[in-house]
């Protein structure tokens, strides 16, 4: 089994994102959170192989960190770090792998000198013991593993925000659910792990769409033979069909942009299709 620093340092092939929330799970939170990441990881070039989402569970989150620690490079958690009983992401990942939170006292600076007074507390002091304080210090008590650098395991990707981004076992990124920090914090930690990019310099993965108006029936046996001859080569041929819409879209992707260039114009002639950009621009024409 690897070390924490070990999983800190090596490659980054693959990833998984963990949403933890009774609302979502309720429908009363629509998560984005998961669809922002995609897109982040997609960008870099690294594969993101699973998105769960679980309840504000100790038992659930225990299992569901170590499981996914131990099978992916990059881990990043969204939701349940706030000041409230039901916030236990921070406590139940110290659990999982047997370190005491601690008050980090960078953060805890952070928060008093970026905080703004709320309306509502008209009184709050920071030197003044009272529940208020013990419930934001509950957002600065972090998973610390005395053993290992701190640098690493706590991260301050933005310089106007105090929220810290705790890395725990090396490779599970705690994140908060509000969507505005989770995306900052997640651009953020971009030039932390640039280096540890199957590509360093982050190109990414590139996609080609494919407009074509032959139905799905038409086109799955020349698909079928395409997606076999082209795997070996790190490309995955897509079909998705668009219910209610003339046309229906079929996808390359992969990372070797002049072999997806080679490939295309065959795909194009056997789908009787177009290269699009996006399929609002295919819809749009259509409504033209």
């Amino acid at each position: 089994m690897a070390t924490a620093d070990e999983r800190n340092a090596r490659t980054i092939h693959t990833a998984a994102c963990l949403i933890i929330g009774d609302e979502v799970l309720g429908g009363k939170t629509k998560d984005t959170n998961s669809n922002y990441m995609a897109q982040w990881c997609f960008n870099l070039g690294i594969n993101l192989k699973r998105i769960e989402v679980i309840e504000d569970d100790e038992s659930e989150i225990i299992e569901a960190v170590r499981r996914m620690s131990e099978r992916y490079d990059f881990v990043v958690t969204s939701g349940g770090i706030g000041p409230t009983h039901d916030d236990i992401t921070y406590s139940s990942i110290a659990k999982a792998f047997g370190v005491p939170l601690v008050l980090h006292d960078e953060a805890y600076a952070l928060m008093k000198k970026l905080s703004k007074p709320h309306p509502g507390q008209p009184n709050f002091s920071w030197d003044v013991d009272s529940p208020a304080r013990r419930a934001r210090l509950r957002m600065v008590e972090l998973p610390i593993d005395a053993s290992r650098d701190q640098s690493k395991q706590v991260l301050f990707p933005c310089k106007e925000l105090w929220v810290p981004v705790s890395v725990v076992n090396g490779n599970v990124h705690i994140l908060p659910g509000v969507p505005r920090l989770f995306a900052a914090l997640l651009d953020g930690i971009k030039p932390y792990i640039v280096d540890r990019l199957v590509d360093p310099e982050g190109k990414g993965t590139v996609r080609v769409m494919i407009s074509t108006p032959l139905p799905e029936s038409e086109v799955a046996e020349y698909l079928t033979e395409l997606a076999e001859r082209v795997g070996p080569k790190g490309v995955k041929v897509g079909s998705y069909p668009r219910w209610g819409k003339k046309n229906n879209t079929v996808t390359l992707v992969g990372k070797d942009q002049a072999f997806l260039d080679s490939i295309t114009p065959e795909v194009v002639h056997y789908v009787k299709g177009r290269v699009i950009k996006s399929e609002d621009e295919e819809d749009n024409q259509a409504a033209e």
